[in-house]
């Protein structure tokens, strides 16, 4: 394996579904000065502006087999990034989310299947529910919560299952908490960057629940990482968990983002979101042996970073 998989990946037609989202668009940016990048995004909740300069945007929905079809025409790697990731929308639009994200990626897979191209798959670290101890390894049992969760496994079970089948060179990565910079003149979701965004404002930062939940945040560049080298590895067939192997409560977080901004705003707390659960805390040990994955960013480095960076933007 090479030192640097962007460097192996060099001259290779690439296709980013989700590219005009936060982590896709991550993706695509690390690839597109050596790779030929496609992007793929119906921009429901994609941003135009994110897309860099030297990918080619083609506006079309991961439901659509054709549009899939098209897209895929020519591609040596596929990375799956394009669903419904809103856990609140998914309990309140189960069939949209099912339909998005687990037939979206059965589509984006079987059209990998016939361009013989390898894919790279976008799962969560909501497969697992709640766990029984932590941290969570991949073989633990897998009680999802939220249709999100339900969807999440089986897109991740079909990537499996289509290395298996199909002899496809497939991988699965079981993202847990997601922070980062955006690329475009959208916010990513997520928790940090709510809490930001109202600390930039003084304004209140809602915590949903106690507070005391906590969470495995990686920084979007440590997730580019592991995508970059589970496109080049001979490990296929495979889920990895993706993050750092440390935990934060949700309370800590809001506290040090408003301590960093130099806010005058204050935590308040509010019912829990539906499907949420308690702990989360990934074992990464798997892909650390097998990927070469490295965790780059402690999470307060990661967060100072992304707090200096909204302030001088703004």
């Amino acid at each position: 394996m090479s030192s640097d998989p962007a460097a192996t990946l060099a001259g290779q037609s690439v296709l980013v579904t989700g590219g005009a989202g936060f982590i896709g668009s991550h993706i695509a940016a690390a690839l597109a000065e050596d790779c030929e990048v496609t992007i793929l995004d119906d921009l429901s909740t994609g941003d135009p502006t994110a897309v860099p300069d030297d990918a080619t945007l083609v506006e079309g929905d991961v439901r659509d087999a054709r549009a899939v079809g098209q897209a895929m025409e020519g591609v040596d790697v596929v990375f799956h990034e394009a669903a419904m990731s809103d856990v609140t929308r998914s309990v309140r639009s189960p069939v949209e989310g099912h339909r998005r994200n687990a037939t979206g990626t059965v589509k984006v897979l079987d059209a990998a299947r016939r361009a013989d191209a390898r894919v790279v798959t976008a799962s969560s670290a909501a497969i697992y529910g709640h766990p029984d101890s932590l941290p969570v390894h991949e073989s633990d049992r897998k009680t999802p919560t939220s249709p999100y969760g339900i969807d999440k496994l089986a897109a991740d079970g079909y990537t499996r299952a289509y290395a298996d089948l199909y002899d496809l060179p497939t991988v699965a990565l079981r993202y847990f908490n997601v922070y980062g910079p955006a690329r475009g003149e959208r916010e990513p979701a997520g928790v940090v960057s709510a809490f930001l965004d109202r600390a930039r404002n003084d304004a209140l930062v809602t915590v949903h629940g106690d507070g005391t939940q906590t969470r495995d945040f990686v920084h979007v560049d440590d997730v580019v990482q592991a995508n970059l080298l589970a496109a080049t590895t001979d490990e296929v067939g495979a889920a990895y968990n993706v993050g750092t192997g440390t935990a934060v409560s949700i309370e800590t977080v809001a506290e040090r983002v408003i301590d960093l901004v130099g806010a005058d705003s204050r935590v308040v707390y509010d019912d829990p979101r539906e499907g949420d659960i308690k702990h989360s805390r990934a074992a990464i040990g798997r892909a650390r042996e097998q990927l070469g994955y490295e965790p780059t960013l402690a999470f307060d480095d990661g967060l100072s970073t992304l707090v200096e960076r909204a302030s001088v933007s703004n």
